[in-house]
């Protein structure tokens, strides 16, 4: 049977925007507005150029929109405004661009890339970092603050550079190719006065150096110490919080550079930040935070209307002077700053997303320290064709073959320090439910609600996390037999707390791929399971329907490891005979080979020797109806190891 294998977590592509509709040569709206704005780019005054800008910046956020900008080439009007003489032009140029790369999906990150895009984001790029530390300051005030353009324009700058060499990989090589990043890193000495550029500079950091090992080399030890200080920053803000994770993210990337006397200490810094990141509950959280953005805006509605006041007594005093003439206050703030037309500061909101985005890095980054890097990058995604193979099903997992790799088993050192930062007991309480209290806030504040799924994901990672960790650890070391068992029952209430069986891709596929792992483990030592058959068949029912072929594969193969359990016990025939009815249907109508496969090896599995499995088989008539659909498995070109075995002359009931 096939054995489960760690998932290696890589980025998430992002959606491309639907293909614009084809009219009878007639301009819609989208290609009205679309037209009129870039015409405006080309405005000799630099504030119809920033108006133009930023309209386009928020149509670009409409999917439906972007095919007519793209085919109005808009990287090739935008992109020379990057060097713009005006710095407002600059940031609103690089901020529709920026949006352009995030919505549009790697079709449009291509066509940016083939527009010559990187030419002048890379000028930019190293004319921002030359001079950052000139202090360039807008003379405009923004909300009583002056703003400072150069980091302001960097921010975007490197979030559209982010994107672009997550999804383009020419992008990446005039990355390594052009040297930024000596830019970059420069950007990051900013991180105590500025943690939102430092965050922007993280996550480009984590995308580039990702499976680049050409870039390898240019992190010197110059380039290390500056990581290392932003590692060792003491502030204890949610934001903080996550710039160190990401940089943990970009170390464990770049450890090939560091010196193996120094791994081990490296490794435990790291574990210990996502201790402290992973320690904190969300849901606590999510409800202080909700309480203080409350007294927050409490207070202001306080002083604003101490305000109003104050405004109605002076406007008062003036209308008693004839020759004065009076001036609205509302009318002359519109007319000086834009600062009625910004969204309120949702710090309180931004905390908390900050932690649940660094929550669930951390726990993906554990996840891939868990995985070998060898493997390409096919075989860590969705089940491909070239998956449904008897190599994939059997070797998919292989203890002596170190397909699996534990990088937290390098020393002594590291294992204690994994243990020492009770990291397995975090991620634990990761896997529960969110809190119901946090829920409820979420589900009643428009602004609050995305964080739902972002709660979600992160339990979602947690069952991943710990998959893994099943996966590579031994058993003493996770607590022995009691600690396994104590786990199982955790799992089974994951699925069955509910009337209703859950249904949620993600969720089916984690919990399912967790309980996979354990009971092959705990199957492999001999250790009771915990789950009826009940249960399990009824965990099987739902998750055959589901769309996802891992959650087939998983609930076909838990299936076998319980059954081959059973088959070693007494009286269990009656339950035999219902697993074997189930593995022989999904085996026989399954459209996915892989997951009709996996039926298959299960059923060996399970009636591969024992009383109560050739009593089963009997009454089942497993070997006349596998050899009845022999032709069809032929057809369906599955491996010849499996046609050996069912053309093979067997005992009457049992495989062997």
């Amino acid at each position: 049977m096939g054995k489960s294998r760690a998932r290696r977590f890589r980025r998430a592509p992002r959606a491309a925007a639907e293909p614009a509709p084809q009219g009878d040569g007639e301009r819609g709206p989208e290609e009205e507005a679309a037209a009129e704005l870039l015409e405006k780019l080309q405005h000799p005054s630099a504030e119809v150029r920033e108006y133009a800008c930023a309209s386009i910046s928020k149509l670009l956020q409409q999917k439906q929109v972007i095919p007519a900008f793209v085919q109005r080439d808009v990287v090739r009007c935008l992109g020379p405004l990057l060097m713009d003489h005006s710095l407002a032009v600059r940031e609103t140029a690089a901020g529709a661009l920026r949006n352009l790369s995030a919505c549009g999906g790697f079709d449009v990150c291509d066509d940016m890339v083939t527009n010559d895009i990187m030419t002048p984001l890379v000028a930019l790029l190293k004319e921002c970092s030359t001079g950052l530390d000139a202090n360039q300051l807008s003379p405009k005030k923004c909300r009583g603050t002056n703003k400072n353009y150069v980091e302001d324009i960097a921010n975007e700058a490197i979030n559209l550079l982010w994107n672009i060499c997550e999804c383009n990989n020419t992008a990446l090589y005039i990355f390594n190719k052009e040297g930024c990043l000596e830019a970059v890193l420069h950007y990051m000495k900013k991180f105590a006065t500025n943690v939102d550029l430092a965050i922007s500079v993280a996550n480009c950091l984590q995308a580039v150096t990702e499976d680049n090992p050409d870039l390898l080399s240019s992190f010197n030890a110059s380039a290390q110490q500056i990581l290392e200080t932003v590692m060792l920053c003491p502030e204890s803000t949610m934001k903080h919080i996550l710039l160190r994770t990401l940089i943990s993210g970009t170390i464990w990337n770049i450890k090939d550079t560091i010196p193996p006397g120094s791994l081990g200490s490296t490794v435990n810094a790291i574990l210990k930040i996502f201790s402290e990141s992973l320690a904190i509950d969300a849901g606590e959280t999510i409800i202080r935070m909700n309480e203080a953005e409350k007294n927050r805006l409490k207070l202001a509605v306080e002083a604003e209307t101490e305000e109003n006041m104050s405004d109605t007594a002076e406007n008062c005093v003036l209308s008693e002077d004839e020759n004065m003439e009076e001036i609205p206050k509302g009318q002359l703030r519109r007319e000086n700053d834009i600062s009625d037309l910004l969204p309120s500061d949702k710090w309180e909101l931004k905390e908390v997303t900050a932690l649940l985005t660094a929550q669930q890095t951390a726990l993906e980054i554990i996840v891939n320290m868990c995985c070998s890097e060898d493997p390409s990058d096919d075989e860590w995604e969705e089940l491909s064709s070239s998956d449904e193979s008897d190599l994939f099903m059997e070797n998919s997992y292989n203890e002596g073959s170190g397909l699996l790799l534990s990088p937290l088993c390098l020393s002594d050192e590291v294992n204690s320090a994994f243990l020492n930062n009770l990291i397995p007991k975090k991620i634990l309480e990761k896997t529960a439910f969110p809190n119901t209290v946090a829920l409820d806030i979420c589900m009643h504040n428009p602004s609050w609600k995305p964080l739902i799924k972002k709660l979600n994901a992160v339990q979602c990672r947690a069952l991943t996390c710990l998959q893994s960790i099943l996966l590579v650890s031994d058993v003493d070391c996770l607590g022995g037999a009691p600690a396994l068992q104590s786990l199982a029952q955790h799992l089974s209430q994951l699925i069955f707390s509910k009337p209703e069986l859950p249904t949620d891709t993600e969720f089916l596929e984690a919990v399912t791929s967790a309980l996979r792992a354990l009971l092959q483990t705990m199957a492999s030592k001999n250790i009771s399971q915990c789950m009826t058959p009940e249960q399990l068949l009824a965990l099987c029912e739902a998750g055959i329907q589901s769309s996802n072929a891992s959650v087939r594969v998983n609930v076909v193969s838990i299936l076998g490891i319980s059954g081959s359990v059973l088959a070693k016990g007494q009286d269990t025939a009656e339950t035999l005979k219902m697993i074997g009815k189930f593995l022989l249907e999904v085996a026989m109508k399954e459209s996915s080979l892989v997951v009709a496969g996996e039926a298959l090896d299960a059923l060996f599995d399970v009636f591969a020797d024992g009383k109560e499995a050739e009593k089963a088989a009997l009454q089942i008539k497993l070997l006349p109806t596998l050899k009845e659909f022999q032709p069809v498995f032929r057809m369906r070109d599955f491996p010849c190891c499996k046609m050996c075995l069912l053309s093979s002359d067997s005992t009457p009931g049992s495989i062997s």
